[in-house]
């Protein structure tokens, strides 16, 4: 033992552990991009994007969300609707595979420029002299660039070029893209993880929690809303989302059709939400969970990252709802028929465009309150994921009593925050013996039970209003 003389200071952990802060909204989106304008590497390739120009930069953008591209809309919304950030894009469209040839045909300069189309692969395009005895040479005799619709652009470099030419080349092609490439998969040879499935990846790479996951002209799909609701439930074995899909089909042609194939496709998951018709803002169209999901980061945002308030009742940025083509105008009795179904839908009403419903897929079929209510299920997946990220610094620890009362404390005093500042009604810790075996405990497994209310929300008020005789009599006062 050495000897000591003088002061020894000792420092002991904090008895306390700050709770982790968890981002209750990020947006996962997967579908198509116009990518040959980007980073031709982001192929099922997670971007995690903060500003409209990085997401530009990394997918590309094409105004015209009829071109196929579907993350165009979710890029356009989030960041020029909503003002939200971060979001994370998922491009599944592939220039090796999604791809058509174009043969060569005779184009002629105008102003110096031959303008082509959406999706051309630069590096594909080849320039002839109308004979096809000539070939040009890019950054020579012509040069190429994209237009402000994303069209891609030759512009004619000296007089070695003669006005009219021979142009080829290859475009992407986004109605070869399936379903199946949404879901995506895993290469048993490789390990690769494609579509839906690299929703896993997210969390290692970004060190963010998904919230919402979304696939804007494809979630409508069957198979694609069930597997997003899949994927929300278990992230990484661990971690809890909501998903968002759309509803359009043949079958659906107007809104009564809805809860009826809602049933017949066991659209009935509480990790979902089911939105119904699309919308648009000016001249462009969006599938609905583009919007929602770009409304309910911006009601989270307003109340610190928090998702205890619904965003029903909250104004969507559109001018109108449309359905193949239509108008959409529902009146209140038809907007509530499709909200006691478990839909989400848009409503004009008195203070404009809004969303309309509080409930998930699960609705009416479920009746727990913390799984048909979107904002309690959101908190209940908020909750669990935050105590996820703050007590895994604590696995492995011994099982002691200290380490015990530091968990049980911490998490008091983060609900007792939470309760004072009315995000939630109320909240405790209990260890309890009858939750403990003595055998778990020996084996290692500890047991805390958290009983936890968040609000729900006001979906009625009732004023009753009675004829009161008695004030006549101040007719003689």
């Amino acid at each position: 033992m050495s000897l000591m003389h003088g002061i020894n200071v000792r420092e002991e952990a904090t008895s306390v552990i700050s709770m982790r802060t968890v981002d209750s909204a990020i947006p996962v989106v997967v579908g198509t991009a116009p990518i040959n304008m980007g980073n031709l590497s982001n192929v099922n390739n997670p971007v995690i994007c903060h500003t409209l120009a990085g997401a530009v930069t990394e997918l590309g953008y094409v105004d015209d969300f009829s071109a196929g591209f579907s993350l165009c809309e979710a890029i356009y919304s989030q960041f020029q609707l909503y003002g939200i950030a971060p979001v994370i894009f998922i491009n599944v469209l592939n220039p090796a595979e999604h791809k058509t040839d174009v043969a060569a045909s005779v184009k002629t300069f105008a102003s110096n420029k031959i303008t082509l189309e959406y999706g051309v692969l630069s590096s594909t395009v080849v320039v002839k002299s109308e004979d096809g005895e000539t070939t040009y040479t890019v950054n020579t005799d012509y040069a190429l660039s994209f237009d402000k619709d994303g069209k891609t652009v030759i512009n004619k470099l000296g007089e070695a070029i003669t006005d009219s030419v021979s142009v080829s080349y290859t475009k992407l092609d986004p109605s070869l893209v399936t379903a199946e490439d949404i879901i995506g998969g895993i290469d048993v040879n490789t390990g690769k993880k494609t579509g839906l499935e690299l929703i896993s990846e997210i969390f290692p790479r970004f060190r963010v929690v998904p919230g919402l996951l979304i696939a804007p002209g494809w979630s409508h799909d069957v198979s694609v809303a069930s597997v997003l609701a899949a994927k929300s439930e278990k992230i990484n074995g661990l971690f809890r989302a909501m998903s968002i899909a759309d509803i359009q089909a043949e079958s659906v042609e107007k809104y009564s059709d809805i809860p009826a194939f809602k049933q017949q496709n066991s659209l009935v998951d509480e990790d979902m939400v089911l939105t119904w018709p699309k919308l648009k803002n000016g001249s462009k169209e969006f599938f609905q969970s583009t919007h929602l999901a770009g409304l309910i980061s911006e009601v989270d945002a307003n109340n610190g990252g928090i998702p205890y308030e619904s965003p029903s009742n909250k104004n969507y940025k559109i001018t109108g709802s449309v359905y193949n083509g239509e108008e959409v105008y529902l009146g209140l009795e038809e907007a509530d028929y499709l909200n006691r179904n478990g839909i989400v839908t848009s409503l004009n009403w008195s203070n404009g465009w809004t969303s309309w419903g509080n409930r998930t897929a699960a609705f009416p079929d479920i009746t727990d309150v913390k799984d048909n209510f979107i904002p309690i299920r959101r908190m209940f997946n908020w909750i669990q994921n935050t105590f996820i990220l703050t007590y895994w610094q604590k696995i492995d620890f011994p099982i002691k009593k200290r380490n015990l009362k530091m968990i049980a404390d911490s998490g008091t005093f983060w609900l007792n925050g939470l309760t004072s500042r009315e995000f939630i009604l109320g909240g405790r810790f209990e260890f309890r013996e009858a939750d403990n075996p003595l055998t778990d405990l020996m084996n290692g497994i500890v047991r805390f039970r958290v009983f936890v209310t968040p609000p729900s929300p006001m979906e009625q008020l009732e004023f009753i209003l009675e004829y009161d005789l008695t004030y006549v009599s101040t007719l003689f006062g």
